[in-house]
């Protein structure tokens, strides 16, 4: 999964395209590199963000998504949002994933609206929203913790017959360092919940404080730490650069058959 992110203040690539066509670009080389899925976000998620309001954020997808499909008809589109209107109006442009931060907990309507829609739905845990989410670390069993809440949310879908879920843990989502490590080392409790783990991790401070890069410089760092999750039992790397997760993902599986 390729990050593409048309906002001005996400935490490494923000402001970076100016127009439709520089995301086109962008999507056009990613899908080159081997992306299966692009992911939109047009609201920044980071530590302390801004909401954005409905409309603006719908106002910056309106424009790209119909382009996105029309070029690229055989790719996943994901859109990252915690908003059920904004899903909703993404899958009538042809959106096939969504993407929920909050995993169905910062719109009471979001659990009724996938359901309804019949897509795959990435269910990320976390604790509050990006504006407070910090005050929750750490946790004192945070692989205890979300497994227990995903086991509460798998509950609600299932109970409306919805089975397409895709469970992300939430690196660095109102965790501490320690807490995000610990979550890393228990991704194949989730994997054995029986749905396809997401580790996105990519150029995160939970890299950069370890070794003392930044988000510029943690490409190395985030090409380890995916390799660990693909060993752990990642199913899907959501990621800035596609080319060394996809040598990343070609090298464990070659190791894991030999």
């Amino acid at each position: 999964m390729a990050i593409v992110n048309i906002t001005p203040d996400s935490f490494y690539d923000g402001g970076k395209f100016s127009d439709i066509k520089d995301v086109l670009n962008d999507v056009e080389d990613k899908i080159a590199q081997g992306a299966q899925i692009i992911d939109i976000g047009a609201a920044s998620t980071r530590p302390g963000a801004e909401t954005l309001e409905v409309e603006e954020e719908w106002t910056r997808l309106a424009h790209i998504l119909p382009e996105i499909r029309k070029k690229f008809p055989n790719t996943f589109i994901s859109v990252d949002t915690f908003r059920a209107d904004i899903a909703k109006r993404s899958v009538a442009l042809g959106v096939d994933i969504i993407n929920d931060i909050s995993g169905g907990n910062l719109d009471e309507d979001m659990l009724d609206t996938v359901c309804k829609l019949n897509v795959p739905y990435i269910l990320m845990h976390l604790d509050g929203d990006p504006q407070n989410m910090q005050h929750n670390a750490p946790y004192l069993n945070v692989a205890e913790s979300v497994h227990q809440k995903f086991e509460k949310q798998i509950h609600l879908f299932q109970s409306k017959g919805f089975n397409k879920i895709i469970l992300d843990p939430g690196f660095g989502f109102g965790k501490s360092l320690r807490n995000n490590y610990e979550l890393l080392k228990a991704l194949s409790q989730f994997k054995n919940m029986g749905y396809p783990v997401l580790a996105g991790v990519s150029r995160k401070s939970m890299i950069n404080k370890v070794i003392h890069s930044n988000p510029v410089t943690a490409l190395n760092g985030t090409t380890v730490l995916n390799t660990i999750a693909l060993l752990n039992g990642a199913a899907i790397l959501r990621v800035h650069d596609v080319q060394e997760a996809k040598q990343a993902i070609e090298l464990v599986s070659y190791y894991q058959n030999a």
